[in-house]
């Protein structure tokens, strides 16, 4: 086996033990880009020589025996979250020459540990979409086929992840943008409830939906990744001061006692067969490891996505606002006056999607609609959360597909945006409501594309995930576990 392709779990017991050094390792998987990043696409900006020299210092703190966790993992980081001297652009044009002057909390927490940042990865712009075709740096391919899309918006981290050109990565979630490359790239990825990761240093999309989430290889990665950067952040004013448990003590066989809620929502004509198939297998395999199955009713769902596409463009509008060519990033320099440069700044330096979605987020805030729009979707937002309080008093975790079908080809969606956004209709409510959500690898499509299993919780309840993924993972051994590139 290449060491590229090991988890974290079996890595860190050769770091600590000396078969390997994380010199060796980061070498490796640098290798590995070498070899398959003209195929995949997945980085925008790597720091081989920042890089090298983490790992040697990752070894010297090994040697001092103060390695274990992610100290010495080589780990790839979505171009959202802010990276101290190393290029952080959103994916967008209008940041191209931005380099930050600060780590986001969860850098400063990865780099405490010794982890290795390898660069940072594709992104759809500003996180908006849900295919990676959105980003102005080239565009990452699915490593199971390179015609379809690897998901969006982190589908440079689930592409990193699955070709191995990193062990593992971090993501943001909006409205899917975890879990949703995850399945289509069949690695594990969690999005944590809202609050649990601090977002100081993540470029705000959102800011009341957006979180940042692990993608890795399998779910004991996913759950030492969460170790790694959750916890309390005063620099955050959402971060919940709430006591961390250790996640990997939840990895533990059978699910007695678990009551599994099957969302009717979830499980409409509109989803395809082998979708359908492959989830209702997984469904099985929990039930045969103790697990028991409740049917119910989440009676808002239908209303997710007009809601999330109000609120979402809204919090956008105003958070994008700071990009004007003023402060930073980049700025059209061919103008005869102050409103002209805000004007050429941002109609060339953010794309069509990122405009499309300022204009809608703006409109709905305006003088005279702001009641029917963001008001009315705020409150089926309430709504979304009392379903869920509902079902969660009937059930410990609710489980469906993440998607409705496997990944598309290539540009199939681009030209219609409503397609697009209906493809996260599984995933949204998730981040309406605050709660953590996973997506494990349960199956492929007869044509090979891979096919995730979504896992959701009550607010801080990430062990359930844990547990119910740690057992479904076990349960399939699914084969092949890596894409022939």
């Amino acid at each position: 086996m290449e060491l590229y392709n090991l988890p974290i779990h079996s890595l860190e017991k050769m770091l600590t033990e000396g078969d390997i050094s994380s010199v060796e390792l980061t070498a490796a998987v640098f290798d590995r880009i070498d070899q398959v990043e003209g195929k995949i696409s997945a980085y925008i900006t790597l720091d081989r020589e920042n890089a090298q020299l983490a790992a040697k210092r990752a070894d010297e703190k090994i040697a001092a025996g103060e390695g274990g966790g992610l100290c010495g993992i080589p780990l790839s980081i979505k171009d959202a979250i802010c990276t101290k001297g190393l290029k952080t652009t959103g994916g967008s044009k209008i940041l191209e020459p931005f380099v930050p002057p600060y780590d986001a909390t969860v850098i400063a927490k990865l780099k405490e540990q010794g982890a290795v940042i390898l660069g940072k990865v594709s992104m759809d712009e500003f996180a908006m979409g849900s295919s990676n075709e959105n980003c102005a740096f080239g565009i990452p391919k699915n490593p199971w086929n390179l015609e379809h899309i690897c998901g969006g918006s982190s589908g440079g981290s689930a592409a990193s992840v699955a070709a191995s050109e990193c062990i593992a990565s971090l993501g943001s979630d909006t409205g899917g943008s975890v879990r949703q490359p995850a399945s289509h790239c069949s690695v594990v990825g969690l999005k944590p409830t809202y609050g649990r990761v601090s977002r100081f240093g993540l470029l705000a999309f959102a800011s009341s939906l957006d979180q940042i989430g692990p993608l890795s290889k399998d779910v004991r990665d996913s759950a030492i990744m969460l170790n790694a950067i959750g916890g309390y952040d005063p620099k955050d004013s959402t971060s919940i001061n709430k006591e961390m448990p250790d996640y990997t003590a939840a990895l533990t066989d059978g699910l007695q006692g678990m009551k599994i809620g099957i969302p009717k929502e979830y499980f409409t004509d509109a989803l395809d067969p082998e979708v359908r198939a492959a989830v209702d297998n997984g469904i099985k395999l929990l039930q045969g490891a103790g697990g028991e199955v409740v049917d119910l009713s989440l009676p808002h769902t239908e209303y997710g996505v007009a809601a999330y596409y109000i609120i979402a463009p809204a919090e956008a509008s105003s958070n994008l606002a700071r990009y004007d060519g003023v402060k930073y990033g980049f700025r059209e320099k061919e103008s005869e006056s102050l409103a002209e440069m805000y004007s050429k700044t941002r109609s060339q330096g953010f794309g069509d999607e990122v405009k499309r979605r300022i204009i809608i987020g703006t409109y709905a805030l305006s003088s005279g609609y702001y009641d029917a729009y963001y008001k009315k979707a705020s409150q089926v937002r309430t709504l979304i959360v009392e379903d869920y309080q509902k079902a969660f008093s009937q059930c410990d975790i609710l489980v469906s597909p993440v998607t409705p079908g496997p990944a598309w080809k290539l540009g199939e969606k681009i030209a219609d945006p409503l397609s697009m956004y209906l493809s996260d209709v599984l995933t949204i409510s998730t981040n309406l409501a605050g709660l953590p959500g996973i997506s494990v690898p349960c199956g492929f499509s007869s044509k090979g594309l891979p096919i995730g299993f979504q896992i959701q919780a009550s607010h801080f309840e990430e062990e359930k995930l844990f547990k119910a993924a740690y057992n479904l993972e076990q349960q399939l051994d699914l084969q092949p576990k890596y894409p022939t590139l």
